[in-house]
């Protein structure tokens, strides 16, 4: 073909597969238009997605906050940037140092992400009933993972934290008890949710509490703009430590002076230990509207349907939190808007009740399938077949 004819075509081609990406990507251009100098860089700013009919019946939108975009799939990327990043300015943290906290697992993920992004050495406490898949996780980003006994339960590990820390001179990240916590959601989460919203409804904000950052400080910062926005704050049925009324005794750096009365295990990991956060205590008065139980077998069933059902691959945390949102959505005025917060991915939860009925091998259907064709086959009991 001649010169101006292949130009033609080339262009053409080109406004083609452009005009395919933009569909791709909703109108946007592909690509984020910035290169990033570190993993850090990428946290926050996650996205919401509406979930549909299959899943929310009423005459109402649901929103999922998806915290599992962020670089090490759950929103305590943001708490271990946070603590990080505040010790550093403080000059409590440098070079050298070694960091220690004690986690169900997702912040030990993430503060062993921050900690192998810039240098530090990273100590993880973790009680023994959390998901092995967890302390894989963190050992493969090079944090050294300490298990403590069950019986312990959460007030346990906090207390082997301490004590390592006060033995070595290592840096408590505290996070049950750091205000930067809260003050990080207040930044980020809050306004990134009425960025989100801008010029639209919001009428609820469904969250449950581990520590309680993500409730006090994008709370706050909703409730600054929004002051008609009702607040949903939703914990485990089996551990209403807020339910109960009874406060938790403290040290006098805020850790909690041993376990709660009211707790009983639960399978909501990432919520609720054996105690009252401080960072939750510190929230203001009457900053949620209403406290939610959260039966565990709703969460589970629930965390399966948003995965069966819409593609989101939540936890049991997530699973429970869309509940509380739904249960919302029964009684909520027609048109209303409801927004729920996804804390994490459910690939951390292999090892948990959210998969036990979720087999490795082929069922009986599947097999039904693999044996419809002649051709590679692998039926238990027989001789595998590869071409018929």
């Amino acid at each position: 073909p001649s010169v101006p004819k292949l130009i033609s075509c080339t262009m053409l081609a080109f406004s083609l597969s452009s005009s395919v990406a933009l569909n791709l990507f909703g109108g946007k251009k592909p690509g984020r238009g910035t290169l990033y100098s570190d993993i850090t860089q990428t946290i926050g700013n996650t996205p919401v997605v509406k979930i549909s009919d299959k899943l929310n019946p009423y005459p109402v939108d649901v929103y999922a906050k998806c915290e599992f975009f962020n670089p090490l799939a759950s929103v305590k990327d943001r708490l271990a940037l946070a603590i990080i990043q505040d010790a550093e300015e403080r000059g409590a943290l440098k070079p050298g140092d070694t960091v220690v906290e004690a986690t169900s697992g997702n912040t030990g993920i993430a503060v062993a992400m921050v900690c192998a992004q810039r240098g530090y050495d990273c100590v993880i406490c973790m009680a023994e009933p959390f998901s092995v898949e967890r302390r894989r996780l963190m050992r493969m980003l090079g944090a050294k993972v300490i298990v403590t006994p069950k019986a312990g339960k959460g007030t346990g590990m906090v207390r082997k934290a301490e004590e390592l820390c006060a033995k070595h001179g290592w840096f408590l990240c505290h996070q049950f008890e750091n205000e930067a916590n809260w003050k990080f959601h207040e930044a980020t989460t809050g306004p990134e949710i009425l960025t989100d919203f801008s010029g639209k409804k919001l009428d609820y904000w469904v969250t449950g509490y581990g520590t309680g950052g993500t409730f006090n400080g994008a709370g706050r910062a909703l409730k600054k703009e929004r002051p008609d926005l009702k607040i949903i704050l939703a914990e485990p049925e089996d551990a209403g430590l807020l339910a109960s009324g009874i406060p938790t005794e403290r040290l006098a750096d805020g850790a909690p002076a041993g376990s709660h009365p009211a707790f009983k295990p639960h399978p909501i990991q990432g919520w609720t230990p054996d105690f009252i956060p401080k960072v939750l205590d510190d929230a203001p008065d009457q900053l949620n509207d209403e406290l939610v139980p959260i039966p565990a077998a709703s969460a589970i069933a629930t965390a399966k349907a948003l995965a069966a059902k819409e593609g989101l691959l939540t936890g049991i945390s997530g699973g429970g939190t869309m509940w509380a949102a739904l249960e919302t959505a029964k009684t909520a005025p027609e048109g209303s808007v409801i927004l729920a917060m996804l804390p994490d991915t459910g690939e951390r939860y292999l090892s948990t009740p959210l998969f036990a009925d979720i087999e490795a091998d082929m069922n009986e259907e599947e097999l039904e399938i693999a044996t419809s064709t002649p051709s590679f086959q692998l039926v238990p009991g027989k001789e595998p077949v590869l071409a018929a």
